[in-house]
């Protein structure tokens, strides 16, 4: 009652505090003095509500003249941002912007904390000088130095570029001095973007050596910015990257490129560059686009860029709609595997493609259009093969192609599904320097086929569904002699997706021709409690053997491997993919195996693959490659990460990795080490360590668990 009535008297006194329109300073005190009509007191439990601050102290004296606060502590002050100010004295303007605080703290945004012997602020707020100060985002436990902390003679907050000035910083982990600058800027930690140095990398290789990467990132307004990065190294020498990023009104892009010049190889100056982007176009059209350019094979590699060991650059603009698709395309490629001439690869294409969904009219069903051209061009104007890989150096080839595709769903009694499908297409070819198949050629096909399902559905007394569908599929497809050559259908791969489609080879090239019986059997389940498990098998029967598929594929022959297709997940973070081809006397030919556990205290992933030897795809030898990768966290603030990929042939190791991390509520390390077995002329087998040191709370930079105090 007596704060109540304190209240209103001080509401009464109202327009004598400070206030702007619609906004009046609010007091709340447990004793209220007026001296002389121009000096207030204020003591126990005082409060002040202000223009979104809120102020609490031991004793208020406001001198209405001077239109100044003297206040006794403790005191704590609050704005809308988040920010804190605590001090023992203070003697601040009325409007508790301006003024000096002695033994204070400040507090920004709960993460950084800046304890200093004085605190004066000036310009309305906007600016705060701090005198022999203490910064830190750790947790600060009694007689002990905080994990790290920045000793300064001096800070200059600046409130609106959201920016720290230091003057004379000491940089101390657990109290040691590890780092001296004279002078130092920071963001705050409302800032999440502004000019300055980044975290650095130190890394040591045995390739390259000793090095450290020091970013700096520039703003170049709301939309635009730029990294540079210059990379120091005891061996290999110096190299400089850059990242350039726009935003516009339709889109975005990224430019990226470095340079170095090292005594890892013999030239005198070595760079990649690399571009992409994506932008809207009139009529719902997109273009997307990326272009890569190395100067060598092995730059990418020697500084851990890329894996790729072929480059694709491409722009394509396209639009997809509900019932139609089309696109337009132009790809370059540069190959930066051993043994690969580019003078002999299709390094320039082309392609547009017209897809068209619509009924079916009088017959029913669902019918579609496809209007495609595409054309590639090789630079080697040689019309032999003299590499010995079936092509001809100089091939040259364009082709326009149409399809025409319908099909129609029947229910039939007992819950049997009928659907009927039907496909003819026309293919113009024009090949040039090809010793073999230069000329033009015109190729037509048709396919009928009819595909008859069982669905068996049932939910089980625990509200599991099972779903149960036997299938078989007759398709018919005359047998045709290959006047064009395969180039874009060399990698067939048979699993549960293709197992009832009406041709397998994943281009235009190559036809799947001759009758055939695709057969098949399909599980699902789908558990209560959010487990599932689906199962395929299924198997091609021919009445010939066209001699289209290579014996690797598991198509060849008159009977098809058998493919069994295996997916589960538990619902509580164990999932298991696998996929394997089973010869027709049941041995194993080809497969791969992918097993998960995830769990609150790390995860685990397993993935085989087994392939059999096919110079049709390119593979001289058998493939049977095991990846691990696991991560486990070691308590609330530390995470180990490690991986490995062995080749099981030859029982050698192909790469790994291990890193060690550790976070909390103001730092965060990483520690990785790598190591790359494999050589070759581009491919250099190397061991590298890395490691990150971040200071968190300016910037924006994420938290992790806050570190507990122990007694």
């Amino acid at each position: 009652m007596a704060r109540l009535l304190v209240l209103l008297v001080a509401l009464a006194l109202g327009p004598a505090l400070p206030a702007v329109a619609q906004d009046r300073a609010t007091l709340l005190a447990d004793r209220i003095l007026v001296l002389g009509g121009d000096t207030l007191i204020a003591e126990g439990a005082v409060e002040v509500f202000f223009q979104g601050q809120h102020l609490t102290a031991a004793r208020l004296v406001f001198d209405a003249a001077n239109g100044a606060l003297s206040i006794e502590g403790p005191i704590r002050i609050a704005d809308a941002n988040g920010n804190l100010l605590l001090a023992d004295q203070a003697e601040l303007s009325s409007d508790l912007r301006t003024g000096i605080l002695t033994s204070a703290r400040l507090v920004l945004e709960g993460q950084v904390q800046l304890s200093a012997a004085e605190i004066q602020r000036s310009e309305g707020g906007r600016m705060t000088g701090l005198v022999r100060v203490l910064a830190s985002s750790c947790r600060v436990c009694a007689g002990r130095a905080p994990l790290w902390e920045i000793r300064a003679r001096s800070v200059l907050h600046d409130a609106e570029r959201r920016q720290l000035f230091f003057s004379g910083a000491q940089l101390r982990f657990a109290g040691v001095p590890v780092f001296y600058l004279p002078r130092l800027r920071l963001p705050d930690p409302s800032q999440d973007r502004a000019s300055g140095f980044l975290i650095p990398r130190l890394t040591s290789s045995s390739q390259s050596g000793t090095g450290i990467r020091f970013p700096y990132f520039l703003t170049l307004g709301q939309s635009r910015d730029l990294t540079l990065t210059p990379y120091l190294t005891s061996r290999a020498g110096r190299a400089l990257s850059l990242r350039y990023r726009q935003a516009t009104r339709s889109g975005s892009f990224q430019i990226t490129g470095s340079a170095a010049q090292d005594r890892l190889s013999d030239a005198a100056l070595r760079y990649h560059l690399e571009a992409q982007g994506q932008f809207a176009l009139p009529l719902g059209f997109t273009l997307t686009g990326n272009g890569i350019l190395v100067s060598d094979r092995s730059y990418l590699s020697d500084y851990r860029l890329s894996d790729s060991d072929r480059l694709d650059s491409r722009a394509e603009i396209a639009r997809t709609r509900r019932d139609e698709h089309i696109s337009a395309r132009v790809i370059g490629v540069q190959s930066l595997r051993d043994g690969e001439d580019n003078a002999t690869l299709p390094v320039a294409l082309g392609d547009l493609i017209f897809h068209r969904r619509f009924g079916g009219g009088p017959l029913g069903g669902q019918a579609a259009i496809t209007l495609s051209a595409h054309g590639h061009q090789r630079p080697s104007q040689d019309p032999a093969d003299t590499d010995g890989n079936g092509i001809a150096d100089g091939r040259d080839l364009a082709r326009l192609s149409f399809a025409a595709d319908w099909q129609r769903r029947f229910g039939l009694p007992g819950g049997l599904v009928l659907t009927t499908a039907t496909r003819v297409s026309a293919d113009y070819y024009s090949i040039t320097q090809d010793a073999v198949y230069a000329g033009r050629h015109l190729r037509g096909a048709a396919i009928a086929a009819a595909d008859l399902r069982w669905p068996l559905a049932r939910t089980g007394p625990k509200g599991g569904r099972h779903l149960l569908e036997p299938a078989l599929q007759l398709v018919l497809a005359p047998a045709h002699d290959p006047a064009v050559p395969n180039e874009d259908s060399a990698l067939v791969e048979f699993d549960e997706a293709n197992l009832f489609a009406l041709g397998r080879f994943p281009g235009t090239d190559a036809l799947e021709a001759g009758p055939r019986i695709n057969a098949g059997l399909h599980y699902l389940y789908l558990g209560p409690g959010g487990g599932s498990l689906d199962l395929t098998a299924g198997r091609v029967l021919r009445l010939a053997d066209e001699g289209q598929f290579s014996d690797a594929s598991g198509l060849a022959g008159s009977a098809s491997h058998w493919l069994l297709a295996l997916s589960a997940d538990s619902g509580t973070g164990f999932s298991l993919d696998s996929r394997l081809l089973l010869a027709p006397n049941l041995a194993p030919a080809r497969g791969d195996l992918r097993l998960g556990i995830t769990r609150a205290q790390g995860n685990f992933a397993l993935e085989l693959t087994a392939m059999a030897a096919d110079p049709a795809e390119g593979r001289a030898s058998a493939v049977r490659d095991l990846a691990l990768e696991a991560g486990r966290r070691l308590g609330p603030n530390w995470t180990a990460t490690g991986a490995a990929r062995l080749d099981l042939t030859s029982a050698k190791p192909v790469t790994a990795a291990a890193g060690l991390g550790y976070l909390n509520e103001c730092l965060k390390v990483d520690l990785s080490i790598s190591r790359r077995f494999a050589s070759s002329t581009n491919v250099t087998p190397a061991t590298d360590l890395g490691l990150t040191v971040e200071l968190l709370g300016f910037g924006g930079g994420q938290a992790g668990p806050q570190a507990q105090c122990r007694r």
